[in-house]
Formats: C-alpha cells, sequence, structure tokens
C-alpha cells in the first residue's frame, strides 16, 4: 500500500499550550493512538522561515529566509519539490505564505485561492490570505472548514504529501497574548477539529504529524530563543517503527527527512536526519 502522509502546523501553539489544551490529542497519546514528544525549532523563530526549515530540513541562516519580510520562492529541496520530482502527489491547505514559497507563479487574490496544477511543488491547494487580520478582526478560517478542505483534497487527488496550516492560534497570540483566554481557547478549537478529522484521514490511510512552528510568549511575540518561543509538540499518528524513546526532545529540522522516508522517498542530501 502506498504510504501517504498529513503534516498539520499548528502555527503559534507552543508546547505547553497545546500539552494543556488539546484534550484529543493528548488522550491519543494517553491511549496508545498516537506518540508525543517535545520539539526544539530553529530560529529566528519567526513563521516564514520555520515553515521553510520545516520543509527543507534547513537552518533559516542556510536557506536565506530569516524574517517574514524577508518571503520569497523556495530555492532549497523542500518535501514538495523532493516529492514531486520522485512521482509523488502534493497538496495544501495553507496561508499564502505558503504560495510564495512552493507555487511557481504570481499570487492572485482573487484567483490563486484555488489552485491546481500538476507542473508546479505544490499541486493541488486551497490558500487563504488573512488579509488585514488584527484586533479588530482574527480573519480566521474556523478550523473544521480547513480540516474538510483537506479531507475533499485527500479523495479528490489522493496526494501523498498533504499540508495543512491553520494559523487562527498565531492570530489570538499575537492579538491576546500566550498567556489569554482567547489564546488557549483557540489551541483548544485545532484539537477539537482534529478530533473529528483524524480518524478520517486515518481510514484513508494518511499517517499524520501534527506539529507548530513556534510558540508565543505573554507579550504577543515570538522570534527570539525563549523556550515558550521554541518548544512545540510533535504528534505521530502512524505505524513506524524504530520511533524515538518517550522523552527525547526532537530537532524541528528532522522532519522533512522524516516525511520522505515516510512516504519511501529519498530525502535530499541537504536535509537533516530524519527522526525515524
Amino acid at each position: 500500500m502506498n504510504k501517504k502522509v498529513i503534516l498539520v502546523i499548528m502555527d503559534g501553539s507552543g508546547y505547553d499550550a497545546a500539552t494543556s489544551q488539546c484534550g484529543y490529542l493528548e488522550g491519543a497519546v494517553e491511549l496508545g493512538q498516537a506518540r508525543r514528544w517535545k520539539m526544539i525549532t530553529a530560529t529566528p523563530s519567526l513563521s516564514g522561515p520555520m515553515y521553510e526549515s520545516i520543509h527543507t530540513g534547513l537552518w533559516p541562516h542556510e536557506h536565506g529566509i530569516v524574517s517574514n519580510e524577508g518571503m520569497r520562492a523556495s530555492t532549497s529541496a523542500n518535501i514538495f519539490s523532493v516529492a514531486r520530482a520522485a512521482g509523488k502527489t502534493t497538496a495544501a491547505v495553507a496561508q499564502e505564505y505558503f504560495h510564495k514559497l512552493y507555487v511557481d507563479r504570481p499570487w492572485d487574490r482573487l484567483r490563486s485561492v484555488e489552485h491546481s496544477d500538476p507542473d508546479t511543488d505544490i499541486q493541488h491547494a486551497r490558500f487563504y490570505s488573512m488579509e488585514g487580520y488584527g484586533p479588530v478582526n482574527a480573519m480566521a478560517p474556523a478550523e473544521i472548514d480547513l480540516c474538510a478542505q483537506v479531507t475533499i483534497l485527500a479523495e479528490t487527488h489522493q496526494p501523498d504529501y498533504l499540508l495543512l496550516h491553520s494559523c487562527a492560534a498565531d492570530t489570538l497570540g499575537h492579538t491576546f497574548g500566550g498567556d489569554s483566554a482567547e489564546y488557549r481557547w483557540q489551541v483548544w478549537m485545532i484539537d477539537n477539529a482534529l478530533s473529528r478529522a483524524i480518524p478520517t484521514w486515518r481510514d484513508l490511510g494518511y499517517e499524520v504529524i501534527v506539529t507548530a512552528d513556534h510558540g508565543m510568549n505573554a507579550e504577543k511575540h515570538h522570534g527570539g530563543m525563549e523556550k515558550i518561543m521554541r518548544e512545540v509538540p510533535f504528534y505521530y499518528f502512524g505505524e513506524a517503527e524504530s520511533l524515538p524513546e518517550d522523552g527525547k526532545e526532537l530537532s524541528q529540522l528532522g522532519i522533512a527527512a522524516t516525511v520522505l522516508r515516510r512516504l519511501e522517498v529519498t530525502p535530499a542530501d541537504t536535509m537533516r536526519p530524519a527522526l525515524f
């Protein structure tokens, strides 16, 4: 059976926030349906640089995207490009930064939200912009709607690699702070949606990885070296053997090679070693 992977990035959802608020994910760990480790991010712990580090296995200083203001098309071997070169199908439900990184086309605000092109590294996608988000309006897509879009892509195109990127916890963290009721509630909302989606995705033949790009401090900020910014969860639902021991801290730079190995694709030489 062809191995397939869904990677969920809960943007801005730090380790303590996830392990305290995500009752479904933690319950799956407690029942032995999933495994969970603490993961340490690269730095600077900013969204754009971390998206690229997750997908390339490179430190920002190596892949060259070191700030959100410096976003550009990826020039490094990444999960999408390596998987597509190996004949795999790729897809994503994600914020527009991923279009800028992995779709070799200009972003058109009236057309690019739906994407299907076999010649781009992300071949099938549903993108969202969150244009104008802030304290007045979070502009956050509903978590269950994002999961629904993933499910539709999975059933329609059967992609081997499928990314789900949820930005709402990051948005609420920037608006109210990482120690706020609003932020914690949104982290739980992601978990609540995943509780209904993950069993369906597993039935469709997918292994599921759930992690975050970075955490969020009480001052509504991330990007530095604080533990609350760099410690994120890494959950795994699947059948892999020789998993890391419980309690081991994992490197975020191992995600790219791990996903490709689960797809039975050889990782790029530039990528850090797989986690398992």
